[in-house]
């Protein structure tokens, strides 16, 4: 809706009109005319917010009540949401028609899985199957600093109209405060920590306990994971049935990179956007933006529905 404020009073500059929370690019053109750019950020929110209410489970039918918005800092340092709806919520998880069930866009795994493709294997260790990712286990208990993260993602068959994919498992694996991976970068090689197995319930939803990653240099800020069909398959990367990255929103990311520790990636994010970088690039990170929901000072949940393909 094309939102206009109120005339200015006397000392105050006059607020430009805005549609969705967006000032307008040509304030004297209709809401149609405002040019490829704004239509093009338009339809994107209106793709993500399709995917979150597949993920949540909020019914089909309330789209054209709430309208489609995307998750952002607000002034105090919480993330809010643009639009939300108080009422007619299903717990169904039937609003996946909602979506187009695109499948995850498939990823590289990067030089530091650690699931035995490109040396160490943690995916056969025992301990690795948990819900807190942040401690090493084994010979190890070093717990990795950081803002508070849990990362939740909602499994959905892609064969199957998007349906929650009970019982399927996620790998999940990022660097730590100092953009160092576990298992490879130089004086972690002997910790294992931000590496974790999960299953998921019913509902398809695995959840993780974590820390927020770094930006290292040349890199989005990001998540690796591996879906696997079962948990009892996911033991070797030749079962696996999709890998990709979860892309984090800019303004959180500096938000949490003003906290101490994460010094060094206010400089490396300046140097990379979700267009030049060399796995999001090719689409923005669209369908692998993560929805961010909390606060730096409480701890930050970012949320992602994730299609695969289960045959």
């Amino acid at each position: 809706m094309l939102e206009r404020t109120k005339a200015p009073t006397r000392g105050h500059a006059p607020s430009l009109p805005t549609f969705e929370g967006r000032p307008l690019a040509n304030p004297d053109e209709p809401i149609f005319d405002q040019g490829l750019a704004f239509d093009l950020e338009t339809v994107i929110d209106r793709r993500r917010m399709l995917k979150l209410l597949a993920y949540s489970g909020i019914s089909a039918g309330l789209v054209a009540l709430v309208g489609c918005g995307t998750s952002q800092a607000s002034p105090g340092g919480g993330v809010s949401s643009s639009s939300s709806a108080t009422s007619g919520a299903s717990t169904s998880g039937a609003a996946a028609s909602a979506t187009s069930c695109d499948t995850i866009p498939e990823e590289t795994a990067g030089p530091f899985p650690g699931d035995g493709s490109n040396g160490p294997d943690v995916l056969t260790q025992s301990g690795v199957v948990r819900k807190d990712i942040r401690s090493s286990f084994g010979n190890s208990s070093t717990v990795a600093a950081g803002v508070p993260l849990t990362i939740r993602l909602a499994v959905q068959d892609a064969s199957n109209g998007c349906k929650a994919m009970a019982g399927a498992a996620v790998y999940v694996w990022h660097c730590d405060r100092e953009g160092r991976y576990s298992l490879y970068s130089q004086g972690v090689t002997n910790e294992n920590y931000l590496r974790g197995v999960q299953e998921a319930g019913s509902d398809g939803v695995i959840t993780f306990t974590s820390v927020f990653p770094a930006c290292y240099q040349g890199r989005w800020p990001h998540i690796h994971f591996e879906v696997y069909p079962s948990l009892a398959r996911a033991t070797t990367p030749a079962n696996r049935i999709a890998t990709s990255q979860i892309a984090l929103p800019k303004d959180i990311c500096d938000q949490v990179y003003a906290t101490e520790g994460y010094g060094q990636s206010v400089a490396n994010l300046s140097r990379v956007s979700l267009q030049s970088d060399n796995v999001f690039g090719d689409d923005g990170g669209v369908d692998e933006l993560g929805t961010m929901t909390g606060s730096v000072q409480q701890g930050l949940t970012v949320d992602l529905a994730v299609p695969v393909k289960s045959a």
